[in-house]
């Protein structure tokens, strides 16, 4: 069947349906990792927006149930230039065209994705629409321009929990499945702004025992479990609009040690002071080089996914830079000059991506344990 991705600015690209039929709009963004599709498809990160992999073959090892970052597809649409019609891995259940109809979600195949990520890199993210309805373009084009834009929206309120809950899922290891921590160590609470599973699991294979708060949960109920450390997650949107949680981090810093990734790192930022901006197309993919400040070299190769970023300009005193891009300079870390408190722009749960900067959680564990200090 016929399919059709229009761009608000009146770009079209013809190809065929992959997925569900019908229409999906969103933000219209890129993701320059060779694998990883179903963690990325599944990332709560992604929410409001149409993915686009620039990796010409996307789906040659099917996906399966182990491999999901939420408990359903966030992305509202996907773009690949050729579906894989061959399923090959021993862990696969279901074929990505078959998943992607199962939940109801749009695709298109067989277009020139090269080009259309030229131009969004030149033209930056915009907004669009992909639709098997057979409308005329010019009525695409309307919609795609319709599309709420995500600046200014506070989408980290339509995926996070409604109820705090426990976890307590380890790291998934071969042949043996997800693993069942023992004793634990820390209490920590998580803060979900879009949380991504392997986050939560990284914590519980190091002995924490994680409970997960809403992202409107205030200070008073995060802190009355008495939590080891706070943990700050991703999440999808502009950070500015998530105004509620600013007072929360604010309260928290300096009574517990606290580690943020992603939304949660320019939150964190946003509530000592500091400002962010968009990005003009973002920065996903799964190796990207990070310079560490204090070493001095360039060690982490990362995963990474976010739109807005934290303006170095404006960093307060009490928040000191860790890390920047290798690629365009851009804050990738920070750490409180008082308290027990850092945060990073990439992932280092990865999932997908390499594994370089676990050593973060570890960072973590070290802060709780009163021996380490925020980098």
């Amino acid at each position: 069947m016929k399919a059709i991705l229009a761009l608000e600015d009146g770009r079209i690209f013809e190809g065929k349906a992959f997925g569900a039929t019908g229409s999906a709009t969103g933000e219209v963004v890129f993701n320059t990792g060779m694998s990883g599709y179903q963690e990325i498809l599944t990332d709560p990160s992604y929410h409001g927006q149409i993915v686009v992999m620039t990796y010409p073959l996307i789906g040659n090892y099917g996906v399966n149930p182990e491999d999901v970052e939420s408990q359903k597809i966030q992305a509202r649409g996907f773009v690949v230039k050729e579906p894989s019609r061959i399923v090959s891995n021993f862990r696969s259940t279901q074929s990505l065209d078959d998943y992607l109809r199962s939940q109801g979600i749009a695709g298109i195949c067989g277009i020139d994705t090269r080009a259309l990520t030229r131009h969004l890199r030149s033209a930056g993210a915009m907004r669009g629409i992909i639709s098997t309805e057979g409308l005329p373009t010019d009525d695409l084009v309307a919609k795609a321009r319709a599309v709420e834009s995500m600046a200014g929206a506070d989408l980290a309120a339509r995926v996070t929990t409604k109820e705090k809950y426990d976890f307590t899922e380890g790291l998934w290891q071969l042949g043996k499945g997800f693993s069942k921590p023992g004793t634990t160590r820390f209490r920590v609470a998580a803060i979900d702004f879009g949380i991504k599973r392997n986050i939560l699991r990284h914590l519980c294979e190091r002995g924490c025992h994680v409970t997960v708060f809403p992202a409107s949960a205030t200070a008073d109920e995060i802190l009355a479990i008495k939590p080891d450390g706070v943990f700050l997650s991703n999440g999808p949107g502009d950070p500015e609009a998530v105004t509620y949680a600013f007072d929360t981090v604010r309260a928290i810093v300096g009574k517990a040690p606290v580690f943020g990734i992603c939304l949660g790192h320019q939150i964190m930022s946003l509530a000592f002071g500091a400002k962010t901006y968009k990005l003009k197309f973002g920065h996903r993919g799964i190796n990207h080089p990070v310079m560490d400040i204090y070493s001095g070299k360039v060690v982490r190769i990362t995963s990474q996914n976010h739109g807005f970023a934290v303006d170095k300009d404006t960093l307060p005193a009490d928040l000191e830079l860790t890390h920047y891009s290798l690629n365009d300079g851009t804050v990738e870390g920070v750490r409180h000059t008082r308290h027990p408190a850092f945060s990073v722009q990439y992932h280092p749960e990865a999932s997908p991506g390499p594994h370089d900067t676990s050593l973060h959680f570890d960072q973590f564990i070290a802060l709780m344990e009163g021996r380490g200090h925020a980098s």
